[in-house]
């Protein structure tokens, strides 16, 4: 028996067809919206109960809430930026920014934990800064490593982070104005100065804006076992830092020095016999696991890093004040520097002597002290200090803050 044909459809078929609306195609890479939210809800009403659903509409309540006021926020930072820049006063204020981040982690009654509200924050602050003016920083990359991290720890992630080679590199694109800021580690807890950082202050004008004490914490990564690890790839800094530990519980292991902690992670990577130390973010980033944690010697391993620019911090009340001075080389110099501080009351929180370049015989010291340059007591002291001086440089006033991490 014949199939019966199918009969064609009319015209008024074709129309009526026609002007059904097909559902909106979502861009790729994204969902649907109307669909999504649609799944969610019946979702949500098969396995949630009335309870669920009233707190999950609360909660929606206040995302709005949240969302209102962070644009409400938005809009005054950047009314304070128009007025800044009328005021020609610097749109980037390090000391400002570290009290919004204490005045919320001690204003945290909880249930989040005083890290997450204090990332919550900075990366508020970040992004609001960024409707002011766009902001570039550069550190001595590549990406995770610590001087990567410092820099998201103080300025987050709504600035342009520009990896650079070597920390004199830092200093000539802040000296260029080719970075508005940048990030330099000054001194570590465990392994003390940072040469070629003290070498670039002493070869430029940039001056130090803001400080940031950042736990360092090591992590010995690897895709082996603990026990055929063979080799192990680091900078010299952290290398130093967990001396004790590799000595202890991989004895056997040999140390091979590279030119950064995320290089050291790329490393190992393919390498079952061998392992790196670097931050846990590293691991993450470039998908290495973790082995063992917080590795480091020094249960207190800090290293202090500098915020330059082309100018100094303002003042807050909490300051410090870092010099780079040239004694006359005579008997007795130094300690007559030195109590130009006790006649004026002025506490000093670091002395660190540095060869000048090319000049054998001839010293730079580094002081810091607490206190702003435009108190009156400092300068008093900065004007005594440089009649005795055969070279004094004002490095800069800024905030003093809290080791983070």
């Amino acid at each position: 028996m014949a199939d019966r044909k199918r009969k064609k459809p009319t015209s008024r078929a074709l129309s009526r067809d026609s002007s059904r609306k097909a559902p909106r195609a979502a861009r790729p890479g994204t969902v649907n919206p109307s669909g999504f939210e649609a799944e969610v809800a019946r979702t949500s009403n098969e396995t949630c109960g009335p309870k669920v659903s009233e707190l999950r509409r609360e909660l929606e309540a206040v995302d709005r809430e949240i969302l209102a006021a962070i644009n409400r926020r938005g809009e005054l930072a950047r009314q304070i930026g128009h007025a800044k820049q009328a005021e020609e006063a610097p749109l980037y204020d390090p000391g400002q920014e570290a009290a919004v981040l204490d005045r919320a982690t001690a204003s945290n009654t909880g249930p989040l934990p005083e890290e997450s509200v204090r990332v919550l924050f900075r990366e508020l602050v970040s992004a609001t800064r960024a409707l002011q003016t766009p902001i570039r920083v550069a550190y001595l990359g590549p990406e995770f490593t610590f001087s990567h991290l410092a820099a998201i720890e103080r300025f987050g992630q709504s600035v342009e982070l520009v990896p650079v080679g070597t920390i004199a590199a830092v200093f000539e694109e802040v000296q260029r104005g080719q970075v508005e800021y940048g990030v330099v580690p000054m001194e570590n807890s465990t392994d003390g100065r940072v040469t070629d950082t003290l070498e670039g202050f002493s070869r430029s004008t940039v001056r130090i804006c803001g400080e940031l004490p950042l736990r360092i914490h090591h992590c010995l990564l690897g895709v082996g076992s603990r026990d055929a690890i063979r080799t192990i790839c680091s900078k010299p800094q952290p290398l130093s830092q967990c001396r004790n530990w590799l000595a202890k519980h991989l004895p056997q292991a040999t140390l091979a020095e590279v030119g950064s902690t995320a290089t050291a992670v790329q490393q190992a990577k393919g390498e079952s016999h061998a392992a790196a130390i670097a931050s846990r973010q590293a691991g993450v980033h470039y998908g290495l696991p973790c082995l063992v944690e917080n590795i480091e010697d020094n249960t207190d391993n800090i290293t202090r890093f500098a915020m330059i620019s082309r100018h100094s911090g303002s003042k807050t009340g909490n300051d410090k004040t870092a010099l780079m001075v040239e004694i006359a080389h005579r008997p007795g110099a130094l300690a007559d520097a030195m109590t130009i501080f006790k006649r004026n009351k002025l506490n000093m929180t670091w002395i660190e002597s540095f060869p000048i370049p090319g000049q054998l015989g001839r010293y730079l010291f580094f002081i810091a002290f607490e206190g702003h340059q435009d108190d009156p007591r400092a300068r008093r002291a900065i004007e005594a200090l440089a009649s005795q001086s055969l070279r004094l440089t004002v490095l800069g006033s800024y905030a003093q803050t809290d080791p983070v991490g």
